[in-house]
């Protein structure tokens, strides 16, 4: 059998996974079978979302390998009839497609490694029918906590897949929502911004040093310096998406495209959020240190006419904080909007957009 993973976080999964793979689908097969696991990295979902051409993918793929089973994987989140595809699969075939995202984005390994299980075994079983010749639905959804439970949707006669689990509902948006977050990888907005936080840094420097800067922070109470610091955070994420031009446009005015642009868009804020919320974070107590380090009581009194606490140095680090975020936000037009992508969205959902981007161009040059 091989894993055919997208490459970045499906390819490392898919290869952790593949790792205990053999051994654990012998023991829960039992009767002496043996599994043969081969981790392939290429990009099967390049130009399209659609489950049934992906599926297509995967049999003209098999069939040039001696695979008698193709589990593939992807971190893109996939539709069906307006539903969040978790997996498709073709008995006949021996395929199964697994999105990553429907998994969420806690124990995500652990996640894939059970869905992988489930759809292996299911497919290596003997075949059986169910009612009107259709496989039987074997349930899917350990893998699947109990807030956003799996079940069986619809499939299309034409279609390659024979058997499908979709999640809907609130619960089970926010599970893809979440999977889409972690796919993204927010973590690593904080290095890929250098630019940015250089002019933050820099920023910060200057305004604790500045007595003007020092007065106000004395003087603002805690409710502006919230209202100081979850502007300066929406300022960031604001100037990232529209620079950068982040933000995903429907590609026509289906009810079904919009709610795929709403779920990408979700993504992209929360991925942005949590990126500039950890820079916020790091500033602060960048900020702090410096503070504490260059702050004289003396000073500090003469030029603000109050005596200088320990208060006083949380407070003016929180309040350059907010000051040197809006700064970074500046400084992150220098960054080009090939860096800002890098860092907010993984690989796949990179090359998707570039394509969309591309066909735009292609589009608006006919039409000239």
């Amino acid at each position: 059998m091989a894993l055919l993973a997208d490459p970045d976080t499906p390819t490392e999964i898919a290869r952790r996974v593949a790792r205990t793979l053999p051994d654990r689908l012998a023991e829960k097969a039992g009767q002496g079978r043996r599994f043969e696991v081969h981790v392939v990295s290429e990009p099967f979902t390049a130009g399209t979302e659609d489950p049934t051409t992906l599926m297509r993918r995967l049999m003209d793929r098999a069939g040039t390998e001696n695979w008698d089973i193709v589990v593939a994987l992807t971190d893109l989140p996939l539709h069906s009839h307006g539903r969040k595809l978790v997996v498709d699969l073709s008995h006949e075939h021996g395929l199964a497609l697994l999105s990553l995202p429907t998994l969420g984005g806690l124990r995500l390994e652990t996640r894939a490694r059970q869905a992988v299980e489930e759809a292996v075994l299911t497919l290596a079983a003997p075949q059986t029918t169910g009612t009107e010749g259709q496989p039987p639905s074997r349930p899917l959804g350990r893998f699947v906590s109990r807030l956003a439970p799996i079940h069986p949707g619809p499939v299309d006669e034409e279609e390659p897949a024979d058997l499908r689990y979709i999640v809907g509902g609130p619960r089970g948006y926010l599970r893809v929502l979440v999977g889409m977050v972690r796919a993204n990888r927010p973590w690593r907005l904080v290095p890929g911004l250098s630019k940015a936080l250089a002019a933050a840094l820099a920023t910060g420097a200057v305004a604790t040093v500045n007595s003007t800067v020092w007065s106000l922070s004395v003087a603002l109470s805690t409710p502006r310096l919230v209202i100081a610091m979850i502007g300066s955070i929406a300022l960031m994420i604001g100037w990232l998406t529209v620079d950068a031009q982040l933000w995903y446009r429907a590609t026509d005015a289906s009810a079904e495209e919009r709610k795929r642009a709403g779920l990408y868009n979700a993504s992209t804020v929360v991925t942005l959020a949590i990126g500039v919320i950890a820079c916020y974070v790091g500033l602060l107590a960048i900020n702090l240190v410096w503070a504490l380090f260059i702050l004289n009581d003396r000073v500090f009194a003469i030029t603000t006419q109050n005596p200088l606490h320990s208060a006083d140095y949380w407070t003016l680090a929180w309040f350059v904080a907010s000051t040197a975020t809006v700064g970074g936000a500046l400084g992150s037009g220098l960054e080009s909007d090939e860096a800002i992508r890098a860092a907010a969205f993984s690989k796949r959902e990179q090359e998707r957009r570039d394509m969309l981007q591309d066909d735009d161009d292609d589009g608006d040059r006919s039409d000239t």
